[in-house]
Formats: C-alpha cells, sequence, structure tokens
C-alpha cells in the first residue's frame, strides 16, 4: 500500500507526500464520516474529494466503500460486508430518534449551510418519548451519549465547532443539537427499519459496527451504523 500512495504523491508533483493520503485514508477508515466544516478534518476531506477514484481503490481492497457528497462537503467510508452487534438500548433508541428528525427536517428544507438539522432539548425529549415510550436520559447520561454519537460522525453539540446559538447560554437549555448529514449515508434505510421495529421491551436489532481506533469499521451498505472510535456496541 505505501508504494500506491507514493505513485499519488508523485502524480501531485510534490505538493502532496505519501504519508498525506495514508493519513487521510486511515481517518476516514477509522472516523467513517470526515466533514469539510471541521477545522481538524478539512484537509483530509479536500485531499479524498481530490483523489476520490483512488482512494475508491485503495479502501476497495479492504472492502470499503468511499462517498463523496460534494454538495454538502462530506466524505463516508461505508463498509460493505456486515458485522453484526448490538447497541445498547439508549444508544438505539436516540440514533433512531435522531435520524427520524434529520429526515424531516431535510426534507422540509430545513437544514443549515453544512446540511445539519438542528433541534433543542425540548423538542428532542419530546420525539424520544413519542418514537421510543421512554424518556430521554438525565443530563449527565445524555451527555456521555451525545460525546460517543459525535465520536461516530451523526451528529454534534452545535456550539463545540464554535457556532453562535442563543441555546447554549441558556441553563434549561444548554444546547443545540445538529444532527448531521453522514447519519442518512452510515444509517441506511435497512437499518431504519429494523429501528423502526425496535421497542424497550426488545434488544436492539441495529447492524452494529465493532471497531476499534486502529481497525476498519465493519458494517454493510444497507444495515450499517456509525463507527468512529468505539462504534456501535
Amino acid at each position: 500500500m505505501s508504494r500506491y500512495w507514493e505513485g499519488l504523491a508523485e502524480r501531485s508533483d510534490g505538493v502532496y507526500k505519501p504519508e498525506d493520503f495514508a493519513a487521510a485514508a486511515y481517518r476516514l477508515v477509522c472516523e467513517q464520516v470526515l466533514y469539510y466544516a471541521d477545522r481538524t478534518s478539512k484537509v483530509a476531506y479536500s485531499l479524498i474529494e481530490r483523489y476520490e477514484r483512488d482512494f475508491a481503490v485503495a479502501l476497495d481492497a479492504i472492502g470499503v466503500d468511499v462517498r463523496v457528497n460534494r454538495q454538502l462537503r462530506y466524505v463516508c467510508a461505508i463498509p460493505v460486508h456486515a458485522k453484526i452487534g448490538s447497541a445498547t438500548q439508549e444508544q438505539t433508541a436516540l440514533v433512531l430518534t435522531l435520524r427520524k428528525l434529520y429526515d424531516e427536517g431535510a426534507h422540509q428544507g430545513e437544514m443549515n449551510d453544512d446540511g445539519e438539522v438542528l433541534c433543542d432539548l425540548v423538542e428532542l425529549a419530546e420525539r424520544h418519548r413519542l418514537e421510543t415510550q421512554r424518556e430521554l436520559p438525565e443530563k449527565g447520561r445524555l451527555d456521555a451519549l451525545l460525546r460517543t454519537i459525535k465520536r461516530w460522525g451523526v451528529a454534534r453539540i452545535a456550539d463545540d465547532e464554535g457556532d453562535d446559538t442563543t441555546a447554549a447560554s441558556s441553563v434549561e437549555q444548554p444546547y443545540v443539537i445538529a444532527i448531521r448529514p453522514g447519519i442518512a449515508d452510515v444509517l441506511g434505510e435497512t437499518a431504519l427499519l429494523k429501528l423502526a421495529l425496535w421497542t424497550p421491551a426488545t434488544p436492539s436489532p441495529i447492524g452494529a459496527t465493532d471497531v476499534s481506533a486502529a481497525a476498519p469499521p465493519a458494517a454493510s451498505n444497507d444495515d450499517t451504523t456509525a463507527s468512529g472510535g468505539e462504534g456501535l456496541q
């Protein structure tokens, strides 16, 4: 593989080094979604976007499909073969709610410039109760869940990248959640249908990844969930 990156570096006429390509591929495989809007991902996104076909060939060898969304400026690594696991009930319930909110917001055109759908905690709590018949976890637990989901590349706290949100200064409404467009790629329609069958009394039916920071995500195109540092375990 090192020779492959060396060939790409030569084609770039010295603009990029082999390690630049290797580092971008490693980040994409480990994090599964990279957004141009994130300060730490701009360079990696731009490199993969420019050399999309070359990255697609390289990652196809390990069973990973590369998708580039140039309109919303993000790239995804979608594993072709599934490795099934189980998400926790809390993770499943929250991801289901976020995906439903994203679909509705996107359909109504309620997205920001980065293709994200914003929701506050009041809206999230109400929808979470409707979709899962259970209350949203208390703040400490919710914060932990959101940190995990952020690593999967499907949502973030809206002010964690410097967003100017009035809700962020409110005690009762401490933050706004930005549901990221990659959620539609890493959580496919088949997985969404499976999630719709989930109830608090049954184990999560979600197809899950089991990924360490040093290994590629492993989930199918349709049944995949976000991976990132921990995966849905």
